[in-house]
């Protein structure tokens, strides 16, 4: 078993290196305006970075979840509110686990 230390080392570790890269970003581009195709670059990697954590867990599950993540999908390509997305996946998900 792993002991209580390291896990609450790694997530030390973790917030760390989140905080730093957070700083870095801002300390670069501080005073600087960020517009034309760099502000389109930076834009575009929340939901890139969003869309590599989640796609896995969606892709090895089942039936079930790829199906409500592509209604997700659908739902944010739409432009529903987030709150609505989040109800859609969240409703599919339980419904289609429930029937399938």
């Amino acid at each position: 078993m792993i002991e209580g230390w390291f896990i609450y080392a790694a997530i030390l570790g973790m917030g760390l290196v989140t905080y730093a890269s957070r700083l870095a970003g801002y300390m670069l581009l501080n005073g600087k305006t960020v517009s034309g195709r760099m502000k389109t670059a930076l834009e575009a990697v929340p939901p890139a970075i969003l869309t590599a954590v989640i796609a896995p867990t969606v892709f090895l599950q089942g039936p079930a979840e790829m199906i409500a993540g592509a209604l997700t999908l659908v739902s944010a390509i739409l432009k529903l509110p987030l709150l609505v997305t989040i109800g859609v996946g969240v409703a599919s998900v339980a419904l289609l686990r429930t029937v399938l």
